[in-house]
């Protein structure tokens, strides 16, 4: 890069959260302690409001090869409102994560 030149990207809230969510996806065997060899469902939301984000991951198959989908009756959004944060930096090489089941997640969704 030349002196004195500066190399610029702006982008909106739009493609920030698409950054932060792809990002995730690509560390998420770090992150989450996976193996995503093996079938892996995501699932996200970000509250603008507060700066909070939220990012699940599940199994997305049994073992007999049924898909295992997401609960409907479980709002992210309202279980990152519910939840503690379970890191203080993603950064850090302690343990990031919570483990939580779907009735434990439906728990908190329901309040």
């Amino acid at each position: 890069m030349k002196d004195n030149v500066c190399r610029i990207i702006k982008i909106n809230k739009e493609a920030l959260f698409e950054f932060i969510y792809e990002n995730f996806i690509n560390q998420e065997e770090e992150l989450l302690d996976l193996d995503t060899k093996l079938g892996i469902s995501n699932h996200f939301d970000i509250n603008w409001e507060t700066g909070e984000f939220i990012f699940l991951a599940h199994s997305s198959e049994d073992a007999e090869e049924n898909i295992i989908p997401f609960p409907k009756d479980i709002d992210i959004k309202k279980v990152m409102n519910r939840l503690p944060e379970t890191t203080d930096s993603v950064l850090n090489s302690t343990k990031k994560f919570k483990e939580l089941t779907f009735d434990e997640l439906r728990s908190l969704s329901n309040g």
